[in-house]
């Protein structure tokens, strides 16, 4: 049997970026002084690494308030809402910033429409992180839709309007939205950004990282008998990628963990292709195939 791995899959350098932060960090403070404010990214065993280094985390912002003398608090990709860092200068905590550049310049992109005027609408999951701190920078004045259906419901038509996304959402739905919100609506601004932290034309406020991969996510997904997307089950793009991979090969399934692969998944598959989210560690992609061909080779030994 094949068992190949995406060279496409893997860290965006947005993670790239953030665990270096953190390594660095962990590296030059002392042990116990370094602390996340929520999970570093969604997945669980580059969690567990990093913890097993020194990383502690934090659930709730308000814990920065019982914070040890000289502790740091890294403020992880998805990025954090103004009343983070208040708290943290309250407080005499040092912050360092791992924001994912694009993430920094979609809530700058926000509050400059907002201090505008504009009603600022938002594709994207309410309570994912990155939308929390996006409704920080405008006072939580802002439209959070997912599905069509809410936009319809709750936006006023009648108002100059402005439409950004999640940097993680599907990108054919936004495009769906973008449309409906044309016909009905005077005056309105797609908000147009790039793909890196360094240029923004001609693409909308979702990642390119994300939204770049689906084409060849998809050729991937054809070339194999057999998918396994390894993410994080709170990964927003894993979400959106997996249904990607799933669309193109009805043979695509879906693990957290390497122990919830299936044996009968691999039946009568020459070539396996595994994949994952851009929060899923090269490094765990390769134990999955270690187990992969594992189990092939006990399989092959057995009367």
């Amino acid at each position: 049997m094949n068992v190949t791995i995406d060279p496409r899959s893997g860290f965006c350098w947005g993670v790239v970026r953030t665990v270096q932060i953190a390594e660095e960090t962990l590296e030059n403070s002392p042990p116990g002084s370094v602390y996340v404010l929520g999970n570093i990214i969604h997945n669980p065993r580059e969690i567990e690494r990093l913890a097993a280094k020194g990383l502690k985390t934090l659930r709730s912002r308000e814990e920065i308030a019982s914070l040890p003398p000289g502790a740091k608090v890294l403020i992880r990709a998805h990025g954090e809402p103004p009343e983070t860092y208040r708290l943290a200068r309250q407080h005499r905590v040092e912050i360092i910033d791992a924001t994912c550049p694009v993430v920094t310049k979609l809530q700058e992109r926000v509050r400059k429409f907002y201090d505008l005027g504009y009603q600022i609408v938002i594709f994207g999951k309410r309570n994912h992180a990155e939308v929390v701190g996006v409704r920080g920078v405008c006072n939580d004045e802002c439209i959070v839709v997912e599905r069509l259906e809410d936009a319809l419901e709750m936006v006023d038509v009648r108002k100059k309007t402005v439409l950004f996304s999640q940097t993680t959402m599907d990108r054919p739905t936004f495009l769906r939205l973008r449309d409906v919100l044309k016909s009905r609506i005077e005056e309105l601004i797609v908000e147009e950004m790039g793909t890196i932290a360094t240029e923004f034309h001609a693409k909308d406020t979702i990642c390119g990282q994300v939204s770049g991969r689906e084409d060849d996510l998809r050729r991937f997904a054809r070339q194999h008998d057999v998918v396994i997307f390894v993410a994080g089950k709170d990964s927003s793009n894993g979400k959106v990628l997996f249904d990607v991979a799933r669309s193109e090969n009805p043979r695509t399934y879906f693990i957290e963990d390497v122990s919830e692969l299936q044996s009968e998944w691999l039946e009568g598959a020459e070539s396996v292709g595994i994949t994952g989210a851009t929060s899923t560690p090269q490094w765990y992609m390769q134990q999955v195939r270690q187990e992969i061909l594992r189990r092939v080779a006990t399989a092959s030994t057995m009367p």
